[in-house]
């Protein structure tokens, strides 16, 4: 068994819930230790700390953040590298979703949606790349299958995951040889938490031609894989999607 500082570390945000929390649990499955972030699911990431703890001693670090503050994003990386004193992997999960139809777009709605999902994202790495070099490490960025098509009703999230999708073939590049970054695209795999109905879920499966849903575990394990098992791999986004794309 590997000791504590032989083994490889990665800081995955957005761990406390829904994907997330599986990535986690995949990753610290792996033989991966883990630094977990959240915004305000603190009672939730607990509990998954606790049941990560279980199972292998001093594998965690629970970490509480606002990634709207830049500030605080270097913040996240020093306190993995001080609790384990290396960090191998990134993953970049954390996420705001919601509807912004044109005619009622807001700052307010740009700025949140692009804080999360394009901005937050390259500041981490940017604050991690450094360290990541030092281990060979890679960055995986949850993207989406909408970061190339739109999705009626929601403009400002679309274009801020283009922007995330950029981001992963530019650092990709930028960072090269030292750090791989890749990308993964989930399709649909867990519903809005503002609900979606029946008719419309029934719409999305008719469209996948797999003609069913994907689940956390799929999300789950083609970010190992980029982490893990791609070492010849950097700049894709890897579509996990049940093959809707071809039929969008």
């Amino acid at each position: 068994m590997m000791s504590a500082n032989e083994r490889p570390v990665v800081l995955v945000t957005g761990a406390a819930r829904r994907i997330g929390a599986t990535i986690a649990r995949s990753l610290h499955a792996a033989g991966y230790d883990v630094a977990l972030h959240c915004r305000n699911a603190w009672d939730e990431l607990e509990a998954l700390v606790g049941d990560l703890e279980t199972l292998r001693r001093d594998s965690t670090v629970a970490l509480q953040a606002d990634l709207a503050d830049v500030d605080c994003l270097p913040e996240l990386v020093d306190a993995a590298l001080s609790r384990f004193g290396r960090l191998d992997g990134l993953v970049n999960n954390a996420s705001a979703f919601h509807a912004t139809p044109v005619g009622t777009i807001t700052p307010a709605h740009w700025d949140d949606l692009f804080a999360a999902n394009a901005r937050a994202p390259l500041f981490l790495a940017q604050a991690a790349a450094p360290h990541l070099a030092a281990r060979r490490g890679a960055i995986v960025n949850l993207v989406d299958i909408y970061a190339d098509r739109p999705l009626r009703g929601h403009a400002v999230y679309c274009m801020a995951k283009a922007a995330l999708a950029m981001a992963t073939r530019a650092l990709a590049l930028e960072l090269a040889p030292h750090v791989r970054v890749n990308g993964v695209a989930p399709g649909a795999v867990l519903w809005p938490e503002g609900g979606k109905d029946e008719a419309g879920r029934q719409q999305v499966i008719e469209r996948t031609p797999l003609a069913r849903t994907g689940t956390p575990e799929d999300v789950a394990a083609a970010v190992l894989w980029l982490l893990r098992d791609a070492p010849y791999t950097t700049g894709e986004i890897l579509r996990v999607d049940g093959g809707r794309s071809l039929a969008m």
